[in-house]
């Protein structure tokens, strides 16, 4: 971790040892939201954000040019999350909601004074680092693909949040904290159910759509390529045909591709009111397409790099 992003790293530090806290927290603590322990939001968004943000710590060393704009957009993302999940800890420690509150009382007023502050920044700041990966190669070919396009989903799983929340057309409502208070709340991360939970660990519900998985998956695509990028390099030791690293970045290529359209049908799925366990049959019916086209697509690169011959040592 020598030579990362020192304030992304440092607030990465700081959020995951938000996690044991919070799950302490959970075992001491006894009061709900909804039906879950208050302290379990913010131990998610502290590991969230943690592994994100470290993702970009690692990320922006590796820049050639533009290392000091790199720098202050770091900065200012490491700032931003901080104060967020800040503001998450800070209602969970008084036992009511941090979003979509649309209370008066002290806490929910500085909830959302932080939100404004903090969290356009975010989605501006993965924007702008994203433009700075497009222009530059940040290590091999297939590192920097997955790279781009782990970006561009961050940022994609960012919009469809906000877009999904603003259109779900929630109806305002007055429902019970961890007090025993009335909150008024506007809005929701549940399309047809708005405060619907359920699902075990992720509380996703299962009585409605949701947007928090879009969401989810969207940010933490930039992971999981990287994932199969070290994974074809690995493999590429044994497998003469991905030693070129013009065919491995084509099956990232392909990888992302299809991560992409599980995004896609996640969020159609989620704006159809329909939770993430329950798929109809037009759900799976894209799903399989999305999976039949990334199948074909990998058998043609792998056709195509086997016809090649194996390159010089």
């Amino acid at each position: 971790m020598r030579g990362w992003h020192r304030p992304l790293t440092a607030s990465a530090m700081v959020l995951f040892a938000l996690v044991p806290a919070c799950a302490v927290g959970m075992v001491v603590d006894d009061r709900l939201l909804l039906g879950e322990s208050v302290w379990l939001k913010p131990m998610k968004f502290g590991f969230a954000m943690g592994v994100y943000g470290l993702t970009l710590a690692s990320l922006l060393s590796k820049l050639r040019r533009g290392r000091r704009v790199g720098w202050w957009l770091g900065t200012v993302f490491a700032v931003a999350g901080l104060l967020d999940v800040g503001a998450v800890v800070y209602a969970a420690g008084h036992g009511t909601f941090s979003h979509f509150n649309s209370g008066t009382d002290p806490v929910a007023r500085t909830v959302r004074t932080v939100f404004g502050f903090g969290v356009l920044p975010l989605l501006l700041t993965t924007l702008a680092i994203a433009v700075l990966v497009l222009i530059q190669r940040t290590g091999d070919l297939p590192v920097t693909r997955a790279l781009r396009a782990g970006l561009g989903l961050a940022v994609a799983g960012m919009v469809v949040a906000v877009w999904l929340s603003n259109s779900a057309a929630v109806a305002p409502r007055t429902v019970t904290d961890a007090n025993g208070r009335p909150v008024s709340m506007i809005g929701g991360h549940g399309i047809g159910d708005p405060d619907g939970t359920g699902m075990p660990l992720t509380h996703w519900s299962t009585t409605g759509g949701d947007l928090r998985v879009p969401h989810f998956v969207g940010l933490h695509g930039i992971q999981v390529l990287l994932l199969v990028a070290a994974g074809l390099g690995l493999l590429a030791s044994r497998r003469g045909r991905l030693r070129d690293e013009r065919v491995r970045a084509r099956l990232v290529g392909v990888a992302a591709l299809g991560y992409t359209g599980v995004f896609a049908v996640l969020t159609w799925q989620a704006k159809r009111g329909q939770p993430l366990i329950h798929p109809d049959a037009q759900t799976w019916l894209a799903l399989a397409a999305v999976a039949v086209l990334t199948v074909a697509a990998t058998a043609a690169v792998v056709v195509t790099a086997r016809r090649r011959p194996a390159p010089l040592t």
